[in-house]
């Protein structure tokens, strides 16, 4: 297995749906949370798969597992905004459920992917590509 470009991630395409979901969830949020809470989820949410597709375009696998820890930190605080928003009923309960769903998968996705750029060694510059291979154990998550 080899991954040349982010588009072939799993994990950047169940992301890229997260987004998506999200932004659905958004559009019913009450105007005057436009500028606020809504504008905050949307921008965690498309803070994800851009992590994943910029740390895929470095050069190295420490700072590709560095914007992997970003995309995770982001899912984190994506996790937490739809946690508010859906205590201030803000949008649909089952909605907001549905989202975090899929922010849970992506998390996961996202550990392993680090775990596997961490477990091909800290000082090693060459990043998962058509040259090298990622560990079997990790091939679902790419």
């Amino acid at each position: 297995m080899s991954i040349t470009h982010f588009r072939e991630l799993n994990v950047w395409q169940e992301a890229m749906r997260l987004a998506r979901s999200v932004y659905k969830l958004t559009e019913n949020f009450p105007r005057d949370e436009r500028f606020g809470l809504s504008a905050q989820i949307q921008r965690a949410a498309v803070s994800i798969p851009s992590n994943i597709a910029e740390g895929n375009a470095r050069h190295s696998r420490r700072d590709y597992a560095r914007f992997v820890s970003m995309a995770s930190g982001s899912a984190a605080e994506l996790q937490t905004q739809l946690l508010l928003a859906k205590d201030l009923e803000l949008a649909n309960a089952q909605s907001v459920e549905d989202c975090l769903a899929i922010c849970e998968q992506v998390s996961k996705m996202l550990y392993r992917l680090q775990q596997a750029l961490l477990a091909g060694g800290e000082n090693q510059s060459q990043v998962p590509g058509p040259r090298s291979r990622i560990s079997e154990d990790a091939e679902d998550y790419f």
